[in-house]
């Protein structure tokens, strides 16, 4: 399972969508709350160069706020990062065919 760290506070309405979408997934995670601990509120600044809530890390990734969950989700991307599927091959990926298989014998 990943890791999943989430900067939030306890009146984001934002920071409630992405733990419950995480929560439909299975999934677990670290929340360090900068409205209780504000020294937290540098700290996630530094690492996302954001100053609003959630700021979502999956293994150590910066992956955004709720709407950038939201549009890995619906692109099938997010799924992937937390390794509920395999790697997803883009549509515009060249193709190969093993031409041994159409070779007469």
């Amino acid at each position: 399972m990943p890791e999943i760290l989430i900067y939030s506070t306890g009146m984001c309405p934002y920071c409630v969508r992405a733990k419950m979408l995480l929560q439909r997934k299975g999934m677990s995670w670290e929340e360090k709350r900068i409205d209780i601990d504000h020294d937290l509120a540098g700290e996630m600044m530094q690492r996302s160069n954001r100053r609003t809530v959630p700021q979502i890390f999956i293994d150590g990734r910066h992956v955004g706020g709720y709407d950038d969950l939201a549009e890995l989700d619906a692109a099938g991307e997010l799924d992937v990062m937390l390794g509920l599927v395999g790697a997803k091959i883009p549509d515009d990926a060249p193709h190969t065919i093993d031409a041994s298989e159409d070779a007469p014998t």
